[in-house]
Formats: structure tokens, C-alpha cells, sequence
């Protein structure tokens, strides 16, 4: 086809200039494109220059240090040989200030399990390091450094939501240990809730800005020099930066800061205290609506937040806080990344028709108390140590609070429950027919001799049951 292309025209010029009867009429012009010498120096030379000027200062190198014991070989222990040795594992990543006294953020997996972490300023100063606060599920940790009377540069955070898909950011961090370094891209996508880690959902951003090892707990900065979001991780079939890079958002990250800051050493999540699913095609439809958007609520907890702001089951929840939402991830993301006591806006579609509500954020609620036990004697569950499963625990361990009621494992140690198959996770139901709401109940019934026991438990989205033998 492309020599088609060519010929064509060619044999048109050579047809005109063979007819002399064509040679009298004008030929129309071919349209030439538009040219236009640059209008000034910004134009001819343009850069992100001043925007990694002022955002580098405030990125910092990270390396985390810990002594790892290791075993000797078993076959030498038994001639007395080969007694345990002990090696320093590192790990380095990127961080970002923002306070000017010291007070850094980073990846919590960065730091996790460090005895010796060091922040490297852009000026190639070192300073030791503690960790203020170290959160695994929003996988951030916070930083202080002590530099006396100085005030360090820091990047402001913007946390407004008001980012678009399309636009440009650059990732700032130290890849390799090779140094600071810079990469460019755009926002690929907001409210991602991919997560590699399997831990609690959040809502990350995405973009095709290079992230590499190190560049961890880097900066994601707008081009107003403001930190958008921190990155995290990427996701990439060959392990390198061809894949696609997610960041925490500035709302989450200014949660953990002001948690750190403030003397606490654990984040306190608001609960909406609503069980939510996807909105399906089929569900849409059902429902009049357009598109299958936003978030159906399955079910409410009686006397939760939910229910005394006047959330009902069947309800779609289709925005919060002015912001239109995509799925029930972007929902608790959205909760979560609340204040404590602050009034959560909601807009809900009911009966075919869009009301606004309003909920106050507050905790899950820690009843009933935990009552921790571990429970002893010839039973399936020697050995394993127990907890009431109220809203608080199952929201600190991932667990649907709904579905999973009954008693919650939480560690298995030596004794029948581990040679029993029983894990950390699990939540008991019934035992013998008995169903189990509380660890005095699973007590009582462990504590009744006999050699058969049947036992239910949740594992997952999966009911098990299962017949024992003592």
C-alpha cells in the first residue's frame, strides 16, 4: 500500500505535464503545515528545572539496619560444631520532610524490623533516626531526626483531591543508592486499590512515572512543587520500573503525620460501620441507574455510625465528601482518611431518588472487650490463644466484622491446635453444636470431656467443619 501511495501522485504530475490542455488551468496548492519560530526563550527552552528545585531539599536517603541470627547447620550442632551466626541485613529507600525540625515520612516496609536507620539529607549529612510511629496497613512510617535549632527544607502537602488523571508529576527519590534522582510521567489513574501486600485496602495513585528500588517512600510531587502522594510500590512482571507505580495519597499521609506528631503510636481509623458491595451491571439496571457506580449497602450495624446517620440497607452510596465514588475500596479509603469527630458527607441514591446524609466519623467500637485467653487441656484448641471478635479487633485484622462472628484465634503455640490444623485468622463458631460468641464460651466447652469434637470455623470467605479426635 505505501508504494500505491507514491505512485499515485507521480503518475498525476506526469499526466498533467504530457496534456497540453491541462497546463492552461491552475492547480490547486498543496496544503503546506504551519510554522512557527518559538515566541521567546521560556518557549524555546522549556523545564522541569524550577519545580525539582524546589522539591529535592526535601527528599532524603534512607538506610535501615538489622542483625539477623542465623542457624547452624543441625547435622554439626550434634558434634557440637557449628554454633549460630549473625549477619547485618540492610535495606535502602527514600523519604520525604515534612516538618522542618526533622519529622520525615517514608514506606513503613522501608524501616520494618530496623535497629539502625540513618535519613542522608540531599546535602549528604547523616543522622540517626527513630521511628515516632510505624503503621503496616497504610505502609507508612514517620521519622524524626534531631537537628537542633536548624530548619530543614520541606515539601508542602497537597491534599485538596482536586489531581487529575492526565497530569504531570514527577517521581523524586534515590533508586540503587545511586543518589537523588528524577523521574517524569503523568497520573495514569485515581482510586487504585491494587495492593501486593494483601493488607487493607486503600486508594492509590497511579502513574507511569518511573519507580525503582530505593525509590520507596520517595516523593510524588504536581508541578507546583507540592507532595500529591508517596510512593509505594509498582507492580511489574520483570521487577523493574516497565510496570506501573502507585502512590499514597497526601490525605492519608497527613493522617499518619498528625497521629506521629501528635504522641500517638497507632492510627485511629473512623468505621462507617456498613457492610458494602459492588454495584453490578444487573444491580444498576435494577435500580434505574445509568452506570454501575458507587458503593450498595449490604448491611448495617445496629447503634455503628452508619445506622444513627441514617444509613439503610439497599441504599447506594454515590459520593462522599463531594467526590463521586467508584467502588466500596474508594469508600473505606475515603472513611478512613477522616478525622476522628469530623462530619462525613455523604450522597446516597434511594428509592430512584439522590438524598444527602451526614455521619460522624468516629472508631469501630471495642465491645465486646477482648478478653484475651489461651486456651489449655486435652481439646483442639490447646495451645491456641483467643480473643472476642468485636468491630475494633476485626478492623485492626482485616476481618469482615459481619460475617466473622464468634471467637478469633490470634496465635497458635505448642499443643493440639497446631498439630489440628487450626491458624491465626480462623474464627470459631460452633463446637459440638455449641454456637461460641464469646472466649468464656469456648472455655466452657473445651473444658467438657470427651473424645470427638466437631468443630466449625471461618477461614477467609470459607466455613469449615471439621471432626476431631482426642
Amino acid at each position: 500500500m505505501r508504494e500505491h501511495r507514491v505512485l499515485i501522485p507521480l503518475l498525476t504530475l506526469l499526466a498533467a505535464c504530457s496534456n497540453p490542455t491541462s497546463q492552461g488551468q491552475a492547480q490547486p496548492a498543496l496544503a503546506q503545515p504551519t510554522r512557527t519560530a518559538p515566541l521567546g526563550a521560556v518557549n524555546l527552552k522549556q523545564s522541569f528545572a524550577p519545580v525539582v528545585k524546589k522539591a529535592t531539599p526535601a527528599v532524603v536517603n534512607i538506610s535501615s539496619k538489622r542483625l539477623v541470627r542465623q542457624q547452624a547447620d543441625p547435622f554439626w550442632e550434634m558434634f557440637g560444631m557449628g554454633a549460630p551466626r549473625e549477619r547485618v541485613e540492610g535495606s535502602l529507600g527514600s523519604g520525604v520532610i515534612v516538618r522542618a525540625d526533622g519529622v520525615i515520612v517514608t514506606n513503613n516496609h522501608v524501616i520494618e524490623g530496623g535497629q539502625e536507620i540513618t535519613v542522608a539529607l540531599s546535602d549528604r549529612r547523616e543522622f540517626p533516626a527513630k521511628v515516632l510511629l510505624a503503621d503496616p496497613r497504610t505502609d507508612l512510617a514517620v521519622l524524626k531526626i534531631d537537628v537542633g535549632s536548624e530548619r530543614l527544607s520541606v515539601l508542602p502537602m497537597d491534599d485538596s483531591g482536586d489531581a487529575q488523571v492526565g497530569d504531570l508529576v514527577l517521581a523524586i527519590g534515590d533508586p540503587f543508592g545511586v543518589g537523588q534522582t528524577v523521574t517524569n510521567g503523568i497520573i495514569s489513574a485515581l482510586n487504585r486499590t491494587a495492593d501486593p501486600s494483601g493488607g487493607a485496602a486503600s486508594s492509590y495513585i497511579q502513574t507511569d512515572a518511573a519507580i525503582n528500588p530505593g525509590n520507596s517512600g520517595g516523593a510524588l510531587v504536581d508541578m507546583d512543587g507540592d507532595l500529591i502522594g508517596v510512593n509505594s510500590f509498582i507492580l511489574s512482571q520483570s521487577g523493574t520500573s516497565s510496570g506501573v507505580g502507585f502512590a499514597i495519597p497526601a490525605a492519608m499521609v497527613r493522617r499518619v503525620v498528625e497521629t506521629a506528631v501528635g504522641g500517638g503510636h497507632s492510627v485511629v481509623r473512623p468505621w462507617l460501620g456498613a457492610r458494602t458491595q459492588p454495584v453490578t451491571a444487573d444491580i444498576a439496571r435494577s435500580l434505574g441507574m445509568a452506570a454501575p457506580i458507587g458503593a450498595l449497602v449490604a448491611d448495617v450495624w445496629p447503634g455503628g455510625a452508619a445506622q444513627r446517620g441514617g444509613l439503610r440497607q439497599g441504599d447506594v452510596i454515590v459520593s462522599v465528601n463531594g467526590q463521586a465514588l467508584t467502588d466500596g475500596a474508594g469508600l473505606n479509603y475515603a472513611i478512613n482518611s477522616q478525622r476522628p469527630g469530623e462530619s462525613i458527607r455523604l450522597v446516597v441514591r434511594r428509592g430512584g431518588r439522590e438524598q444527602p446524609l451526614s455521619i460522624r466519623a468516629e472508631p469501630a467500637p471495642d465491645t465486646p472487650a477482648r478478653d484475651q485467653r489461651t486456651i489449655a487441656g486435652r481439646n483442639p484448641f490447646d495451645g491456641a490463644t483467643v480473643v472476642n471478635l468485636s468491630p475494633a479487633v476485626a478492623d485492626e485484622l482485616g476481618v469482615d466484622a459481619f460475617a466473622a462472628q464468634g471467637v478469633l484465634i490470634t496465635g497458635i503455640g505448642r499443643g493440639f491446635a497446631m498439630n489440628a490444623g487450626l491458624r491465626p485468622g480462623d474464627v470459631i463458631r460452633t463446637v459440638n453444636g455449641q454456637t461460641i460468641r464469646t472466649t468464656k464460651d469456648l472455655a466452657a466447652a473445651a473444658a467438657v470431656v470427651t473424645d470427638l469434637w466437631r468443630v466449625t470455623i471461618l477461614r477467609g470467605d470459607q466455613e469449615i467443619t471439621a471432626t476431631f479426635r482426642t
